[in-house]
């Protein structure tokens, strides 16, 4: 299983999640960025346009999956979509848009199943990373889950993919993310509760290069 987990965008060393795809030159990303879908559509492509600027710029060939496309269709329809880029690219936003948007399309079943195969590399920032907890609880304090209803009209759901065993708290001691504060206070209750996470300042990533069972 190999992962490239960020704080912020591609972080200080986007050379490492580069490394995990071997040869990385013109590498097929498909840019998953459905955890903005209740921002208005500009704001929306304008987002999605940075994030395929930025791994252009890497040397990366991105385009963009939107999920939604899947919503309700054959899972298998967007597991051979996903099946054919070598990186995924999760774009952070509302963890519990993305959350719903992965499950209503059957992606979240997909990205699991290819990683066990270790047929692609996941990447991704903020709620890129905190969506592979076990579980989302606690996480609300800064994104809101009322998102989900503003962008699908459905409830939120606080089970993540479980591809982890802790959450990831990014934004950790990051003086100007707006959200640095409050996630300093989701650390120190997952602290309290004995609830197993790792912390993140911008510029920081996990990286994950684990032998998988085939």
């Amino acid at each position: 299983m190999r992962m490239y987990l960020s704080s912020w965008r591609t972080g200080q060393h986007p050379e490492r999640m580069l490394r995990l795809l071997v040869s990385p030159t013109g590498a097929r990303t498909a840019v998953i960025a459905n955890a903005v879908d209740a921002l208005p559509v500009t704001e929306r492509r304008a987002a999605v346009e940075h994030e395929i600027q930025a791994l252009t710029a890497l040397g990366l060939r991105p385009v963009e999956v939107d999920l939604r496309t899947y919503f309700d269709q054959d899972p298998s329809g967007v597991a051979a979509a996903l099946r054919g880029f070598r990186l995924l690219w999760v774009r952070g936003g509302n963890v519990f848009v993305l959350r719903h948007a992965l499950a209503k399309s059957g992606a979240d079943r997909a990205i699991t199943e290819l990683l066990q195969q270790d047929a692609v590399v996941y990447a991704g920032y903020s709620a890129g990373a905190c969506v592979l907890a076990p579980d989302l609880h606690g996480l609300e304090r800064c994104d809101n889950p009322q998102a989900v209803h503003s962008a699908y009209g459905a409830q939120a759901r606080f089970d993540g993919l479980a591809l982890l065993d802790y959450v990831v708290v990014p934004h950790i001691d990051s003086p100007g993310h707006p959200e640095t504060e409050i996630l300093g206070t989701v650390a120190d209750h997952y602290r309290s509760q004995g609830i197993a996470h790792r912390t993140l300042r911008d510029g920081e990533a996990i990286v994950i290069d684990a032998p998988t069972d085939h």
